[in-house]
C-alpha cells in the first residue's frame, strides 16, 4: 500500500476497533445492564461486522467469502438494533422480549442457512444482489419505522418554541449516523474517497466519534439508557420504613399538588430537590423501599391522570390526552398505558363507553 492508502486503512480501522471495544463494553461488562445498553451495543457491533467487511474487502478483494458473510450477517442486524434501541430507550423497557430475540434468529437463520446451501465464493452475485438487496430493504424499512418514533423529536426542531431534550438530541444523533454511514456506501456523491466501501468506513468513524463525544459532552443523561429498574445501583440497605413512609408521602403530596409528572423532561434529581433529599437517597426509595423505577413511578400518576381523562370523555383526542399528561410522543403513552392496565388507550375507552351503554 503506498502512503494515502496507508492512511485511509489507518482511520478506517481506527473506527471499527474502537467500535469493536465499545460494543463488547457495552454487551458484557457494562453494568447496570439495560434493554437500551444492550440494542446499542448490538447496533454498535453489527455496524462493526458489516464495516470491517468493506473496507477489509477494498484494500484485500480476495478476501475468503465466510468473511463476507459475517459481514453481511451484521448488516442483517443494523437495522432492528437500531429500531429496539430506540424504542426500548423512549419506553424505558426493563427487559428484552421474546419477539426481538427471534427476530435475531430469523436473520442468523436465514443468512447461516444460505452460507450453507450457497456460499459467497460460489454465487457472490446471488449475494451482492439478491440477499443484498433483501437486507437494504430491511434497514430502509426500519430506518422509517425509527423516524416515526422520533417524529415528536424532529418537529421540536422545526417549532422554535419547543426545547429538544437532551436525551432526544442523543437519539437522533445515533440515528442519523445511522443514515449517513448507508448512504456512504450507496449513494456516489461519497466516491471522492475512492470507493463506496471506503466511503462508509471513514464516515462510520467520523459518526462514531462525534456520538462519543455527544454522550460524554451530556453525562447527565446517563440514566436515559439505563432503563427502569437499573437506574441506580445504590446501597443494599432499604431506607427505614418510618422514614420511607414519610419520604414517600411527602413525595405523592407534591408531585399531585405541583403536577410535576406532567414535565415530560422531569429528572429524578429534579424530583429530589423539591423534596429536600439527594438523587441517590430517591432512587434508594423507589428502587429498594418501593420496588420501582424511577420512570414507572412517575407513569403511574400520568396514566391514572389520563384513565380519568378517558372516563370524563370531554372530547380530548387519546394523543392529545397523553400529550396533557406528560408523555413526549403517543409511541411513549400506548406503551406505558399498555404496561400499567394491561390494555391500550383505545381498548380501555371501548370498555368504558361500553360499561356505560349497558
Amino acid at each position: 500500500m503506498n502512503l494515502s492508502q496507508q492512511i485511509l486503512f489507518f482511520f478506517s480501522a481506527l473506527g471499527v476497533f474502537n467500535g469493536f471495544i465499545i460494543s463488547l463494553y457495552l454487551l458484557f461488562f457494562k453494568k447496570p445492564k439495560s434493554p437500551s445498553l444492550f440494542f446499542l451495543g448490538l447496533l454498535l457491533l453489527a455496524v462493526c461486522l458489516k464495516i470491517g467487511k468493506s473496507f477489509i474487502f477494498y484494500f484485500y478483494p480476495r478476501l475468503p467469502g465466510i468473511y463476507i458473510e459475517i459481514g453481511i450477517w451484521g448488516s442483517a442486524f443494523v437495522g432492528p438494533s437500531l429500531f429496539y434501541f430506540v424504542s426500548a430507550t423512549l419506553a424505558q423497557d426493563t427487559k428484552i422480549t421474546g419477539k426481538q430475540l427471534w427476530v435475531y434468529l430469523f436473520w442468523t437463520l436465514v443468512i447461516a442457512t444460505a452460507s450453507i446451501l450457497v456460499p459467497y465464493d460460489k454465487q457472490p452475485d446471488l449475494w451482492n444482489k439478491s440477499i443484498g438487496t433483501v437486507i437494504s430493504a430491511q434497514l430502509v424499512v426500519c430506518i422509517l419505522l425509527t423516524g416515526w418514533l422520533l417524529r415528536t423529536a424532529f418537529l421540536k426542531i422545526l417549532n422554535a418554541r419547543e426545547k429538544v431534550s437532551r436525551a432526544e438530541k442523543l437519539l437522533m444523533a445515533v440515528y442519523v449516523g445511522n443514515i449517513i454511514v448507508p448512504a456512504a456506501f450507496k449513494l456516489s456523491i461519497f466516491d471522492f474517497f475512492n470507493g463506496p466501501c471506503i466511503s462508509g468506513a471513514l464516515f462510520f468513524s467520523l459518526v462514531l466519534y462525534l456520538n462519543i463525544f455527544l454522550f460524554m459532552s451530556q453525562r447527565k443523561t446517563g440514566n436515559l439508557l439505563l432503563g427502569a429498574t437499573d437506574q441506580a445501583r445504590y446501597a443494599n440497605k432499604k431506607i427505614a420504613d418510618a422514614q420511607a413512609s414519610a419520604l414517600t408521602e411527602k413525595l405523592q403530596k407534591i408531585l399531585l399538588e405541583e403536577q410535576l409528572y406532567k414535565n415530560p423532561d422531569l429528572k429524578l434529581n429534579d424530583l429530589a430537590k423539591k423534596i429536600n433529599v439527594s438523587g441517590h437517597q430517591l432512587s434508594q426509595l423507589l428502587n429498594d423501599n418501593l420496588g420501582q423505577s424511577f420512570a414507572a413511578y412517575i407513569n403511574e400518576f400520568r396514566i391514572k391522570e389520563a384513565c380519568e381523562l378517558i372516563a370524563n370523555d370531554r372530547g380530548i383526542k387519546l394523543e392529545a390526552i397523553g400529550y396533557e399528561v406528560g408523555f413526549n410522543s403517543k409511541s411513549t403513552f400506548y406503551t406505558a398505558f399498555k404496561k400499567h392496565r394491561q390494555t391500550t388507550p383505545t381498548l380501555y375507552k371501548e370498555q368504558l363507553s361500553a360499561v356505560v351503554a349497558s
